[in-house]
């Protein structure tokens, strides 16, 4: 019989050093792709679509019970018909919160929201411009409650078409809406339900 040699089959250093150095680039440019920042920030503007759909689908359902708006009940108009200006939502006539946000407004103690509405990020977050959702109406008996936010996502920025003011029941348009700055609402443009 003669005797065989065995050679290692192994993989040597430099190869596994190279191989992870691969899956190393590889990762890097999934990550890159996937870019986790702007994932998070299409969830938060889901999210936000989602709690408008709900509170104004809220303010509806209120409407037909009590026949009148919320803002109406708390007494910032007089009237369904009057314009009612773009207010964030922490505040009492938007119907979430009551005289403060520890307090359940008119929607949640008329049962047409659930007390965990104002868990949500945009009350606890509300005091900062670009984080909250804003409730207005224009003036006559056929316009529409419009609910606004802030996008955060660039996907969704590009849908953005409308500045709102603080106050003020108008929707403006902007033309330049892709050069704003999203620093603060003056230099936003926001995306509104109904569209």
């Amino acid at each position: 019989m003669t005797a065989r040699k065995i050679i290692g089959s192994g993989f040597t250093l430099v190869e596994l050093l190279i191989v992870i150095a691969l899956l190393g680039v590889l990762a890097a440019a999934v990550l890159a792709a996937i870019n986790p920042l702007e994932q998070a920030n299409r969830a938060r503007d889901t999210r936000m679509k989602s709690d408008a759909s709900q509170m104004l689908a809220a303010h509806d359902r209120y409407f037909v019970t009590q026949d009148k708006f919320t803002w109406v009940t708390n007494g910032d108009v007089t009237n369904n018909d009057a314009a009612y200006g773009f207010i964030n939502g922490t505040t009492a006539g938007s119907g979430i919160c009551g005289v403060d946000c520890t307090t359940d407004g008119l929607l949640i103690t008329n049962n047409e929201l659930k007390t965990e509405f104002r868990n949500r990020d945009f009350i606890k977050n509300g005091a900062t411009a670009t984080e909250a959702l804003y409730i207005g109406k224009a003036s006559g008996a056929s316009s529409s409650v419009y609910g606004c936010w802030v996008p955060k996502s660039k996907s969704e920025r590009t849908k953005a078409t409308r500045t709102l003011t603080l106050g003020s029941p108008a929707l403006g348009t902007a033309a330049d809406c892709a050069t704003r700055t999203y620093a603060d609402l003056t230099t936003s443009c926001v995306i509104c339900l109904p569209q």
